[in-house]
């Protein structure tokens, strides 16, 4: 039980809940049958932690250097290896729960995590370490509508969407350890853009995205957009523009991570809300 604690910890299980509830809450709003939902969301929480687990792993030297006690690998409760056959296993295990789905599921499923990994392998410490974020985001909607028994890819605007959320999560995940990666030679485009304008890229990503859902899914219609739709749409602006009057007025803090990542959320539960015209 204590390896699987460890384990667990290392999975980064905050986002990796949230990514799993995105993955069902889309897989429900295309109407997949309970089966497909089923795998779909279990194949989903499979890969990201694996995810989680490869990050962790393939940074324990520099957790350890900073003394990152939050980290089971650096504290040195689990050991690297354990960590490295557990990220195989449930990548491996991903990618099995998701060819029951269809080769377009799995090969879409296997784009999704081999850009993460790529990620945790080095590109995070590249000027094109936002790349991952928008393939993998990107591409997340479609995981949904492939996983139905007519397979097709999301439409263009539900890929803009996805993209939009990753480059917001990217650019605000990483603002409460800029100076501890800077220590250990991390310097992707957060890094390089600083906390200010990564958060106002961020923040303007999330509107971006906002827009795509909201005139995507109504056919460029906006006088049929769905009350709900405005409601979000509006949310999201509202806290966007929060967050660059304090991005903008004040030192940045904590505060601009948890802002923007609250307008990604809305922005999630908006792409969710018009999951019914995610098929192009």
């Amino acid at each position: 039980m204590r390896t699987i604690r460890a384990l667990w910890g290392s999975s980064h299980p905050g986002p990796t809940l949230v990514v799993t509830a995105l993955a069902f809450a889309l897989g429900l709003s295309t109407g997949l049958e309970p089966w497909r939902l089923a795998v779909l969301t279990a194949a989903v929480f499979a890969g990201q932690i694996s995810v989680g687990i490869s990050n962790d792993a393939l940074d324990a030297p520099r957790d350890k250097a900073v003394g990152r006690e939050d980290k089971p690998i650096a504290r040195g409760v689990i050991g690297e290896r354990t960590a490295w056959v557990a990220a195989s296993a449930t990548l491996v295990l991903a990618l099995t729960l998701s060819a029951p789905l269809g080769w377009r599921m799995l090969s879409a499923h296997a784009l999704a995590l081999g850009s993460a990994w790529a990620y945790n392998a080095g590109l995070k410490s590249t000027v094109v370490s936002i790349v991952p974020f928008l393939v993998s985001f990107g591409v997340f909607p479609s995981l949904a509508t492939l996983s139905a028994p007519d397979p097709a890819f999301a439409a263009a605007w539900a890929w803009i969407a996805g993209a939009a959320l990753g480059a917001a999560v990217h650019l605000t995940n990483v603002l409460p350890d800029l100076d501890d990666d800077e220590r250990t030679g991390v310097r992707g485009l957060p890094h390089r853009l600083g906390a200010r304008t990564a958060t106002l890229v961020a923040a303007g990503a999330v509107v971006l995205g906002a827009v795509a859902v909201l005139v995507g899914s109504s056919a460029g219609e906006l006088t049929a957009v769905p009350v709900v739709s405005w409601v979000f749409f509006s949310a999201v602006v509202v806290v966007a523009l929060v967050t660059v009057w304090r991005a903008v007025t004040r030192p940045p803090t904590r505060a601009l991570f948890r802002l923007v990542m609250l307008a990604a959320l809305l922005l999630a539960t908006q792409l969710v809300a018009s999951g019914g015209a995610l098929v192009a």
